[in-house]
């Protein structure tokens, strides 16, 4: 049996249950994007995946190449979608406000996480919490998974002012999310026996989100002078689809210097770079990303369910990491509440936006993920790190989607649809139904 034929099956299996199990959540009024991650689960190591059949994931090392290309191909779209939500238009009104709530609520977040971790060290003692471990979770605490809520968004067809300044706050908020892991990271590494650098602190997450920005802003004038150059919907499409991977590849460029000095980009933000620049100056950039949207739904929902599959259900086996990860969830979902309805009634949006807008923040997952990463391979403690943001993540993205739903709805962003009488539906019908509700518009 060959491993492309593995590869094959397993994406397939992927796609199916996926798609089967958003019909299993949608009567339960769930998002799909519950049903995806639901679906990983189930077919992931910890379900169908101890049975060992090809096409599960019985073992997601086996299918780590896969998984890494996979979300690092669909969070580059969604990042790009999100920029595309930078419009001057739209800045012009809701820009200081977006801006005010991204840093604020980021940073309120980030300090009750470290107060109260710092705190729970002081009890446990250093071996069991070490102070970098709460230092680096607080750090990452910052960062809100736009993958969820982009396809909760979408999905509902979401309109309102909660939703005009969302995307724009999730956006920097994993901009600020990076700065403050960054220089986290680097007092982390200072407590566990280096020295604290101001390059590694300082310099390098600063020359890291700047020249992010710059590669975005360049690649998206050449995209767009190219895509001038084409008439065709279908080429368009295609240019549309190349730029974002080519921009993708660039930012997994980087280069160290003996001097601790880092060349380096986030992917996210050159994407949102990207997606920002193009919807500025390109006459028909709205029309292009809804031919994109419907090319890129497969691949979301794949990486969804990867997601699910991923998830670590062996880390309920460590008491700490269940008490620290309850900690860090209680404190977490106040820090993004309060940091957002705060900074909401201090630049006087309106009353859905100061009430709602924090609620739909609580989502984490892949940029915290690759956060916790980065913190394993560069702290001794890394391990610990890792598993508590597993196990936030899994509580997180379970009841996250969910949320951001039923906070749209108060709002007023999605309208419920009105019951239909019951009838009898052939198969066929029950997935035409689907058409509509998520993937058009």
């Amino acid at each position: 049996m060959t491993e492309d034929f593995q590869i094959l099956i397993t994406i397939s299996l992927a796609l199916i249950g996926g798609l089967f199990m958003s019909r299993v959540v949608k009567p339960l009024g769930l998002p799909a994007v519950t049903g995806y991650l639901l679906a990983g689960i189930v077919l992931g190591p910890y379900c169908l995946g101890r049975l060992g059949v090809t096409g599960l994931f019985s073992s997601m090392e086996a299918f780590h190449g896969l998984a890494e290309l996979v979300q690092s191909v669909a969070l580059g779209f969604i990042a790009f979608a999100i920029g595309t939500e930078f419009k001057l238009s739209a800045l012009k009104k809701t820009g200081r406000q977006a801006t005010v709530i991204g840093i604020v609520q980021a940073l309120v977040a980030m300090i009750l996480v470290d107060a109260a971790l710092i705190g729970l060290h002081f009890i446990l003692g250093e071996e069991k919490l070490p102070l970098s471990v709460c230092i680096t979770l607080g750090a990452i605490a910052t960062a809100t998974a736009p993958a969820a809520t982009l396809m909760v968004v979408k999905q509902y067809k979401a309109k309102g002012p909660v939703t005009n300044i969302l995307l724009p706050v999730v956006a920097l908020d994993d901009a600020v999310g990076l700065i403050c892991f960054a220089v986290s990271i680097g007092v982390a590494q200072a407590l566990e026996g280096g020295t604290l650098s101001v390059i590694s602190v300082l310099v390098n997450p600063l020359l890291e989100v700047v020249l992010s920005l710059l590669l975005g802003a360049i690649i998206g004038v050449i995209f767009t002078g190219v895509e001038n150059m084409f008439l065709s919907n279908s080429k368009r499409l295609c240019l549309s689809i190349t730029f974002v991977i080519l921009t993708i590849a660039f930012s997994k460029l980087h280069y160290t210097f003996d001097s601790g000095l880092k060349i380096g980009f986030s992917s996210l933000l050159v994407c949102m770079m990207l997606g920002t620049v193009f919807c500025n100056i390109c006459d028909s950039a709205e029309e292009l990303m809804a031919k994109t949207d419907r090319w890129t739904m497969p691949i979301f929902v794949l990486f969804f369910v990867i997601s699910g599959a991923e998830l670590e259900f062996s880390i309920f086996q460590d008491v700490t990491v269940i008490l620290v990860g309850i900690i860090y969830i209680v404190f977490r979902t106040l820090g993004k509440y309060l940091g957002a309805r705060w900074s909401a009634q201090f630049t006087k949006c309106s009353a859905p936006i100061v009430k709602y807008l924090g609620i739909t923040l609580l989502p984490q997952a892949g940029v915290s993920i690759g956060m916790s990463i980065t913190a394993a391979a560069l702290l001794t403690t890394g391990g610990t790190v890792r598993n508590i943001v597993l196990f936030a993540v899994m509580i997180y993205e379970m009841v996250g989607p969910m949320l951001t739903k039923i906070a749209l709805v108060k709002a007023g962003d999605i309208t419920p649809k009105a019951p239909e009488p019951h009838k009898h539906m052939t198969m066929a019908e029950v997935f035409a139904d689907d058409i509509d509700e998520d993937d058009t518009k």
